[in-house]
């Protein structure tokens, strides 16, 4: 499936800004899955200076210099993007190995050929250790249970235990809090299931990125469809590698899903953050719409 994407970012300020310096995250990254046929990034005001890396979780950042006097800010990526992900692999992915073994493996360094899952098996600033998430997770966690069994269970609780309500919450709002209130976005349903995850040994990464606006006929409605969205994708060892899973709609990831970033927790992929001289109060617009070419 083909997709057009298109992102945007407005901030508007109270005051004049004097200086503003932006790190974007936004752009969509080749995969096993996913494939970037093009894009641009459309900058208002033009920006002085435009540089780049690669962060050390593998995403394209741009960092932008803006040093003249402004009062707004935006930032419009639009970009085309092929997803290929069968529908059979999608629903039901190959169970693979008890969850202990997964967890075990990682305890020892890894497995040999990808230990560099394993850094995702700690806490991280807005995943960190909580008690009631490893609990929460224990309860799909059954002994020798098939990981991927535990992981497609997991993600349907969170989906009926916890409901959506923007507003709930902020991108600060920790773990903890979502686990008392059972209520609040992708990002926050994100978080819970990467830090029960690794709360048992199990790496698990934050994944940003969108979802097809409107789902094939006959599918419910997809939340997190207006804004950027997230998921998580846990290691289920060097057979099946990385997989994605969405609880806020249900869904183990497949065509439906656009990745534009992987990290530990959502600080380490915000599509846009920077700091600024002046500017008081602002606001901030968010839009995505997410089309489908066929």
């Amino acid at each position: 499936m083909r997709y057009t994407v298109q992102h945007e970012t407005r901030y508007a300020y109270g005051a004049p800004v004097d200086l503003g310096y932006h790190l974007l995250r936004l752009v969509p990254p080749a995969t096993r899955r996913q494939r970037l046929v093009e894009h641009a990034i459309a900058i208002d005001p033009k920006p002085a200076r435009v540089g780049g890396f690669v962060d050390h979780f593998g995403n394209a950042v741009r960092h932008v210099a803006i040093e003249r006097r402004h009062d707004t800010f935006t930032v419009e990526l639009n970009a085309t993007v092929e997803v290929n992900a069968p529908a059979a692999d999608a629903a039901t992915p190959a169970e693979g190995p008890a969850w202990e073994t997964v967890a075990g493996a990682i305890r020892d360094d890894g497995f040999p050929a990808d230990w560099a899952a394993a850094e995702f098996a700690y806490a991280s600033p807005l995943a960190p250790e909580d008690a009631e998430a490893r609990a929460y997770c224990a309860a799909s966690l059954k002994a020798k249970r098939p990981i991927t069994a535990a992981l497609r269970d997991l993600t349907t609780r969170i989906n009926r235990d916890f409901a959506y309500v923007p507003g709930a919450t902020t991108v600060s709002t920790p773990v903890g809090e979502v686990m008392r209130i059972r209520r609040g976005v992708c990002q926050d349903f994100a978080h819970v299931m990467i830090a029960g995850l690794r709360a048992h040994g199990i790496p698990a990464r934050y994944v940003s990125g969108y979802i097809r606006t409107h789902p094939p006929p006959g599918a419910p409605e997809r939340r997190g469809g207006d804004a950027s969205h997230a998921w998580a994708a846990a290691w289920c060892g060097p057979d099946l590698g990385w997989i994605e899973f969405d609880p806020t709609n249900d869904l183990v990831v497949g065509e439906e899903h656009i990745v534009l970033a992987y990290g530990r927790d959502f600080s380490d992929v915000s599509p846009l953050r920077g700091v600024i001289l002046g500017g008081g109060a602002h606001t901030a617009e968010v839009s995505v719409t997410v089309t489908p070419l066929g």
